[in-house]
């Protein structure tokens, strides 16, 4: 049985890397496995940044890919968690009752869904300011080049 609690947990910590997929849907899952590559980009971009410097233009590209993949994994785990347990028990427990155990709401998953809101909100508004930080900074940089 699927529990409701331990896939909105594995959405928010372990969302980037498709864990949440795998526990749900099995190690066949196509999304679950190409989920880790927008958090591989993002994390080489940050690499990037740290060696290169926030200059190079490649790295606040690929910077946002973790940040987004993070969000929205987060709101995956805030879904997880809303969802009434009739119907989770319908889409993940088709061969237990409405009302089974699996698929309650407790106060484990109400943590998931508050963490989930707080740090994934956090994150993604960082990803659209950095973005939009560097796309203007970026058009400063080459205005100046014009106006010289």
């Amino acid at each position: 049985m699927k529990n409701k609690t331990i896939a909105a947990w594995l959405a928010f910590f372990g969302g980037p890397l498709g864990l949440h997929r795998f526990y749900l849907f099995g190690f066949r899952d196509t999304l679950g496995w190409l989920l880790p590559l927008p958090s591989m980009l993002g994390w080489y971009g940050i690499e990037r940044a740290r060696t290169i410097g926030l200059d190079d233009v490649t790295s606040w590209w690929l910077i946002p890919l973790l940040g987004f993949t993070f969000a929205a994994c987060a709101l995956n785990a805030i879904v997880f968690g809303l969802m009434t347990p009739e119907k989770w028990n319908a889409r993940f427990n088709p061969q237990a009752d409405e009302q089974a155990a699996a698929g309650q709401t407790n106060w484990l998953t109400i943590g998931a869904i508050v963490v989930a809101l707080m740090v994934g909100a956090t994150v993604l508004m960082s990803s659209i300011v950095f973005s939009l930080q560097r796309y203007f900074e970026y058009q400063i940089e080459e205005a100046h080049k014009i106006s010289e």
